[in-house]
């Protein structure tokens, strides 16, 4: 769903709609817009949406355990985690064929024959966007710039926020999370 098609401004009506009538109702809001974002995303194609919650589930994990150890080693270990699964969804989908072209070329250069394995799968919408989003919260809460999210369903939200998930601008936690904790009025 593009953000100029008709049935974007459909959906952006009835979520509005829905919001104005769970008015004051924080938890009931938040669940309403998590499952919209998540159907807004999954409008493109729902396959995708478990590499977006492996991303939250991983960072809010991280986070949480971030916020209970002051070992320096595990911290770092901890943040390692969040960087290596996010950075190797995102590099697996934005550059696996990339690379293995390149190698294919080089390796032919040599004399070596290589024929290379290219994956037709389409680029998941936003990936980058979640993905930098949500590692630098993973980021801002390993060098204690802000405390762990104590909520999964915020920092869901947080991550897969629909008017942001997939054109930016990448949110910091500490200026979006403080906004989903406060009701629509």
């Amino acid at each position: 769903m593009l953000f100029n098609d008709f049935a974007y401004f459909l959906f952006l009506g009835a979520v509005l709609l829905v919001l104005r009538l769970l008015q004051n109702t924080p938890r009931p809001q938040k669940i309403f817009l998590l499952v919209a974002s998540n159907t807004f995303y999954g409008y493109w194609d729902y396959r995708f949406l478990g590499l977006l919650w492996i991303s939250i589930i991983v960072d809010f994990w991280v986070a949480r355990s971030l916020g209970k150890t002051a070992v320096i080693r595990r911290r770092k270990w901890l943040l390692v985690i969040s960087i290596v699964t996010n950075l190797s969804i995102l590099g697996f989908f934005k550059y696996f064929n990339f690379f293995q072209e390149g190698l294919g070329h080089l390796l032919t250069g040599l004399g070596i024959p290589f024929s290379p394995f290219v994956l037709s799968i389409a680029l998941p919408v936003g990936i980058s966007f979640y993905t930098f989003q949500s590692l630098s919260y993973s980021i801002d809460v390993y060098r204690r710039k802000i405390e762990p999210c104590p909520d999964l369903l915020s920092f869901a939200l947080f991550v897969s926020y629909f008017p942001q998930l997939v054109a930016g601008p990448i949110e910091r936690a500490s200026r979006l999370l403080p906004q989903l904790a406060r009701p629509v009025t």
